[in-house]
């Protein structure tokens, strides 16, 4: 099967929805609110200042996902796209989707003059998608990430 990587658009708001609510689960035993997980899908994709999707795609299926949001840095006069959401569908796991995804990300990183690296956060106890971020040559050598949110 080709696997095309492509930036989401607004007819692909119910499958990112669907993705977002079984990473959730998966990932955190967490049941989101679908209507404000819509709201919100469709507020990045009708602006993309907010943020990013971009979908794997074979046989004009979605097998992937992830999103892109941005950080200024001062320190590098540039932006830093930060991966958030990834999801693969479980049965087109362990095939390179996420692979994929990233280097297609990275691409658009390596030609912009405007944008400094990549960074993401990962659960500390998901060893498997560390072990997949190393092996794409990222590290978790620098920083921890802390958070405040409200409920």
């Amino acid at each position: 099967m080709k696997i095309e990587i492509r930036e989401a658009i607004v007819n692909d708001q119910e499958t990112i929805v669907n993705f977002q609510m079984a990473m959730a689960m998966e990932t955190e035993d967490l049941n989101l609110d679908r209507e404000v997980l819509s709201k919100g899908v469709r507020a990045v994709l009708e602006d993309s200042s907010k943020a990013r999707y971009f979908i794997a795609e074979g046989d004009g299926k979605a097998l992937g996902m992830l999103m892109i949001t941005t950080e200024w840095s001062d320190w590098r006069n540039r932006w830093v796209w930060w991966i958030q959401s990834v999801y693969t569908a479980p049965e087109y796991r362990k095939q390179g989707i996420y692979k994929l995804l990233y280097e297609h990300v990275k691409e658009i990183v390596i030609k912009s003059e405007d944008i400094g690296g990549i960074r993401l956060y990962v659960d500390k106890r998901n060893i498997k998608a560390q072990n997949v971020y190393t092996n794409l040559g990222m590290n978790g050598d620098h920083y921890s990430t802390f958070e405040w949110m409200k409920e």
